[in-house]
């Protein structure tokens, strides 16, 4: 693994947000950075020969680490994968009504299969 991290982030608005870029992990096929959340939580970006793992199971670890994955589009049609925090749902749905890309939740994937755990 190889960061390139900044001493100062190159800050920009996304999607009228802010954000803080805060600089680069180059990982090799078979290594594994895992992002904690500040409200507990963690979700894995895994590489591998042919690309990466965006993060874990999104039925079973991600969910049993308290996450919900939505697939969510905006009006220009890009898809969107987001891990939203179990205890911070409201305040999403709150974000996707207001902001000015025109998001809206396509499916929960965690429920996409309902009763199906572990794609058995």
């Amino acid at each position: 693994m190889r960061t390139e991290f900044k001493d100062t982030p190159r800050v920009f608005l996304g999607g009228g947000n802010r954000v803080e870029d805060m600089g680069k992990i180059h990982l090799e096929p078979g290594e594994m950075v895992s992002f904690v959340y500040h409200g507990g939580g963690e979700c894995d970006f895994y590489a591998m020969p042919w690309g990466y793992y965006l993060g874990p199971s999104v039925n079973s670890r991600l969910k049993n680490e308290g996450f919900k994955t939505a697939l969510v589009m905006n009006r220009p049609g890009q898809l969107y994968l987001n891990a939203v925090h179990n205890t911070k749902v409201d305040q999403f749905l709150e974000y996707l009504r207001t902001n000015d890309m025109g998001s809206r939740l396509i499916c929960w994937l965690d429920e996409f299969f309902p009763g199906e755990e572990n794609g058995k």
